[in-house]
Parts: structure tokens; C-alpha cells; sequence
């Protein structure tokens, strides 16, 4: 284990890829920005938004004034657009509790409005230097192949893998934080869902999926896949699109070519009840004030 961490933590020395949240004058309000941001989307689409927003919008009280309607369009085409409004309900809650400044505790931190375990522990270890479990897919791809020894780790977070995860973070602030980093980072970039690049891993001597002969992924059978064409997420995205590109309420009939009659109907009830659409009089949409 002792080993393991330190080959990668070393590895990550000079693999690091230069991203924004992490440079020096980074706040934790902006690492805060970018963990919600990257969630189930790659960093290639969220380093260019992250940007815009931090410019826009550098703190907590910035944030907590805009109108609903500015945020979903600042959020663009990252998609999961929930989650621009659970940032905007998140930087309130910093203003009204916390005078502004993102708190730096777990408890404080999984309090607000759409921080999760993992979140909390990725804002401690990336903007305060804390000591923190912090478990993505991309950590959980590490642990299972290079300790547990399976090709990919169960569909869902289990507690043998938070054991696991929690044995492995080093007892000091600096090594925790710094291991938390690099081990996402090898996920990232070596050890890879589909093409893993063992040939480039600091620890394939070390690996047990390596050593057991790559066996096959014994959760095959369970994941799920699914189409992109013809879902309530891609007909949601293509309304939202519409809402944001409009200059004013859009009628439904003007949305007809977003997906079948039924389906647009659910999605735009669905919208509406996420609180990312709403209706005038007379029935036409639009995005919320």
C-alpha cells in the first residue's frame, strides 16, 4: 500500500496536467465551481466555462445575485443543467451562512445545497490541503485493478471499496491531498476505462489486475448501456438550447422539432418541475427569471 502511493504520488510530480483550478491563485469558491462542474463531464468542455464563470462570477455573493435565467445560459451545453441551479442555491447558502467564504469543514461543507460526500472531500483536499476521502470513478477504476485486482470496480460505491479508499489516504494534510490528486490523475490519463495505457503506469509491477493476467470486467452483465439518440436527456438538452439561444417565451410549436409530441410533453413538464423552465400565460416557455 505504502508503495503504491508513493510511486504514484511521485508520478503525479511531474504528470500533472496544468488546469486552472489548480494553479497557485486558485480560491476555494473556484475549486468548489470546477468539482461541480466535472461532474460526468470531461474537462476538455469545462475548462473553457470554468473560465467564463470565474470572470463572471468570482465569488459566492457574485453568484448568489445573478438571475436564474443568466446562469442557465452561462452553463451552455455542459449538460446536467441541475446542476447550475444547485451551484447558484449553494453560493446563497455560503452568503447567508458563512459570510461569503466557502467553509473548509466536512460537516459545513455537506450541508450546503448539493455537496455530497465526494465534493466535500474533493473542496478540503484541493483548495484547503485537508486530509479527505475523495472517491471518483476514476479512483475506484485505480483501486479496484491495482489492489483488489478486478478489471473495473461494481456499478455502485461500495462500502469494501470506502474501507479500501480510506486505508489508503496517508495520515498527513499534504500526502492526503496530494494522493487524492494523483490518484484521480492516473485514472484520468493512464489507467483508462476502455484502453488502459499500462505500459506508461508507475505501478504495473505492482498491480493486481496486471499480475492476475487482465481478467475480464465480472460486472459486465450488469452495467448498462444506453443510446444517446432518441432520449429524454437529448430532447431535454434540445429544448434547453432553444430556451437559451431565445429572445423571448417560445411557443411549443416552435419546439416541435426537438422530439416526438409525447415525449417533448414529458420532457417539458420535466423541465418545469426541475425549476429549469417556465410557462407565461399563454402557455409558452421559457427560461426562469
Amino acid at each position: 500500500m505504502d508503495a503504491l502511493v508513493e510511486r504514484v504520488t511521485a508520478w503525479f510530480a511531474h504528470a500533472a496536467r496544468d488546469l486552472p483550478w489548480r494553479a497557485a491563485d486558485r480560491t476555494p469558491w473556484g475549486v468548489l465551481v470546477s468539482e461541480v462542474m466535472l461532474q460526468q463531464t470531461p474537462v476538455v468542455r469545462v475548462e473553457p466555462v470554468w473560465r467564463e464563470w470565474m470572470e463572471r462570477w468570482p465569488t459566492p455573493a457574485a453568484l448568489a445575485d445573478a438571475p436564474t435565467s443568466e446562469v442557465l445560459r452561462a452553463w451552455g451545453r455542459l449538460g446536467y443543467p441541475r446542476r447550475a441551479l444547485r451551484l447558484a442555491d449553494c453560493a446563497r447558502a455560503i452568503v447567508a451562512r458563512h459570510d461569503g467564504e466557502v467553509p473548509s469543514g466536512e460537516e459545513a461543507l455537506r450541508a450546503l445545497p448539493g455537496i455530497g460526500e465526494y465534493t466535500a472531500g474533493a473542496v478540503r483536499a484541493f483548495a484547503f490541503g485537508r486530509r479527505a476521502v475523495v472517491v471518483d470513478t476514476n479512483v475506484r477504476r485505480v483501486q479496484a485493478r491495482a489492489v483488489t485486482g478486478v478489471a473495473l470496480p461494481a456499478p455502485s460505491y461500495t462500502a469494501a471499496e470506502r474501507r479500501l479508499a480510506v486505508s489508503l489516504v496517508p495520515d498527513g494534510d499534504e500526502d492526503a491531498a496530494t494522493w487524492a490528486a494523483a490518484s484521480m490523475e492516473l485514472g484520468a490519463l493512464v489507467c483508462t476505462a476502455r484502453t488502459p495505457r499500462c505500459d506508461r503506469c508507475p505501478v504495473q509491477d505492482l498491480c493486481a489486475w496486471r499480475l492476475a493476467g487482465f481478467p475480464p470486467d465480472e460486472h459486465a452483465h450488469r452495467r448498462r448501456t444506453q443510446s444517446w439518440d432518441g432520449t429524454d436527456r437529448q430532447v431535454r438538452g434540445r429544448v434547453m438550447a432553444a430556451l437559451r439561444t431565445a429572445e423571448g417565451p417560445v411557443h411549443r410549436a416552435l419546439l416541435a422539432d426537438a422530439g416526438p409530441e409525447s415525449q417533448l410533453d414529458r420532457c417539458l413538464a420535466g423541465l418545469v418541475e426541475d425549476g429549469l423552465a417556465e410557462t407565461d400565460e399563454a402557455g409558452r416557455f421559457m427560461l426562469p427569471a
